[in-house]
């Protein structure tokens, strides 16, 4: 059995295999942003309403904020959490994913974070959008937020970035 781990792991030429580690290492790499974001949300850069599904689970109860300032710190708790999260998806990437060597380890991490960038500015601006414009609750927003990234950051990586 570990020696089908290790050849799993290992296994970077294998479309298939490539792309279910793809959704592991991605589903680990957005765990990172999900902690991330709603510690903010809730700390730091309050982003939460009452009404929030995040919110009724908990049991939680946020202070009353203006539509302009959730919307507003949604974007400064994504970008924040952003930072973390992207650098835990690289790591993974490297390790697990695709084979790397196609560019410089700096220019590919420069790349790394550029795609990452527009998924970002792409997907952070539609779930504004959902707040500012469609009254969307805040989970439903980041939801939306992290489809859209998903699907831009996997072409990207795959036929930018690293050996396909």
């Amino acid at each position: 059995m570990k020696k089908h781990i290790i050849a799993f792991l290992e296994e970077k030429d294998n479309q298939l295999i490539q792309f279910l580690k793809y959704g592991i290492c991605g589903g680990i790499a957005t765990g990172v942003d999900i902690v991330c974001f709603f510690l903010l949300a809730w700390f730091a850069f309050p982003a939460l309403a009452q009404d929030d599904i995040f919110v009724k689970l908990l049991n939680l109860s946020p202070e009353p904020i203006t539509e302009a300032l959730r919307a507003r710190n949604f974007v400064i708790d994504s970008i924040l959490c952003f930072l973390v999260s992207n650098m835990s998806a690289y790591i993974l990437n490297v390790l697990f994913v695709f084979k790397s060597g196609k560019h410089k380890r700096h220019h590919e991490l420069m790349l790394f974070y550029a795609v990452s960038i527009v998924s970002l500015i792409l997907a952070t601006f539609a779930g504004w959008v959902l707040i500012s414009v469609f009254g969307l609750g805040t989970t439903w927003s980041y939801i939306a937020k992290m489809v859209a990234a998903v699907l831009i950051n996997y072409a990207g990586r795959k036929f930018f970035i690293f050996h396909g």
